[in-house]
């Protein structure tokens, strides 16, 4: 999928697979020298939160829809930033602690837009995209409400 709002190479996959960081960080960089910076962030699961014990995690998505608020914001992050290429994957399926979730790659020139490129993009992943999460543990299984830390950390993408 290439970005409408410039020429800059972007990747956006869900996918059930497990991905290779190192891997997606050589295809984003191939042949490239105009690249000075490359920020990753890899989301894993992790097997509690609030001294709850996860047995596992379940992630669900819109098809479809998830693509295009992540294209939208990918977008964003482009206009935003001076960014030379993008790579969001974001995983479906059940998960267990320890693996592999989402990663997110930002290049650009320099490593300051391409840090803060990576956050505002995790940010928004985590309150606008259409994927929700369904925790098991021995308490049993439940779908998991929107945290206000994470709106928190998207709105101050929005002040003035």
């Amino acid at each position: 999928m290439t970005s409408a709002v410039t020429t800059c190479p972007v990747t956006i996959r869900i996918q059930e697979d497990d991905f290779d960081i190192g891997r997606e960080i050589a295809i984003l960089t191939k042949s490239r020298s105009d690249i000075g910076a490359v920020v990753s962030f890899s989301g894993i699961c992790r097997a509690d939160e609030d001294s709850a014990k996860f047995a596992a995690l379940t992630l669900e998505h819109y098809p479809g829809m998830a693509e295009e608020e992540i294209k939208r914001h990918v977008d964003e992050a482009i206009s935003r930033w001076p960014l030379i290429g993008v790579t969001v994957i974001h995983r479906v399926g059940r998960f267990m602690p320890g693996q592999n979730i989402v990663l997110v790659l930002t290049a650009s020139q320099h490593r300051q837009a391409a840090f803060q490129a990576a956050e505002f993009l995790m940010d928004y992943l985590k309150t606008s995209a259409p994927f929700w999460k369904k925790e098991e543990s021995e308490a049993g299984a439940g779908w998991v409400e929107a945290q206000a830390r994470d709106d928190e950390a998207a709105a101050r993408w929005t002040r003035s």
